[in-house]
């Protein structure tokens, strides 16, 4: 297994063990539930994940962390444990995947048209790719919404919804890509959306 591959698997790990903690505390509590190290996890793996799209040329996985990065940070100052970090360690969260962006453009390896080259991916597969993470984006956009009017980080309805019908088409794009860490990831992930999705009905019942 090469370095990237080994970068994708960290990657995927932080993700599996956030989904992992929330889907069981939400089966221990037969409802959905929201532990705080869903947020930590969350921000720790759309880091990782940033760099190896970059690292990829997968601009699709990208621009699918961007925002959510942002959403993770807004979360944990909303459960006032962002304030916990030392200021340091802010500044590095913050700024280093601006500055690898800043870096690589610079350098030429941040190429706009070469993300975008049908050489670099089929223009179909990369509109489904960019649908994918626009909908898992937009599952983090709508919570951020719920708990700014709610004061409370808490995973409502619509964000499984999201999370199921966008993991569904990121499984497929990830197939075709032949990215098979990230086929699994979405595989287990886009069970444990359904299986939130069901506990959700199954409480207000």
């Amino acid at each position: 297994m090469d370095s990237l591959s080994l970068l994708a698997l960290l990657a995927q790990l932080l993700f599996g063990a956030r989904m992992l903690s929330q889907w069981l505390l939400s089966e221990k509590s037969k409802k959905v539930v929201t532990p705080l190290t869903f947020w930590w996890l969350s921000l720790s793996g759309s880091f990782v994940l940033f760099v190896y799209g970059y690292l990829r040329n997968d601009f699709p996985l990208m621009l699918g962390q961007v925002l959510g990065y942002i959403i993770y940070i807004r979360n944990l100052q909303i459960q006032k444990q962002w304030r916990l970090l030392p200021l340091w360690s802010k500044i590095l969260i913050i700024f280093i995947p601006i500055m690898i962006i800043i870096f690589g453009w610079n350098n030429g390896e941040f190429d706009i048209d070469a993300l975008f080259s049908e050489k670099e991916m089929a223009l179909w597969l990369l509109t489904l790719g960019i649908i994918a993470q626009i909908l898992f984006t937009l599952r983090f956009v709508y919570q951020w919404l719920y708990a700014e009017k709610n004061k409370q980080a808490t995973l409502p309805l619509g964000f499984w919804l999201f999370s199921f019908i966008g993991g569904l088409l990121s499984l497929l794009y990830f197939l075709y890509r032949a990215d098979y860490i990230m086929v699994l990831s979405y595989s287990l992930g886009t069970f444990i959306y359904a299986r939130n999705i069901y506990l959700y009905y199954n409480s207000k019942s």
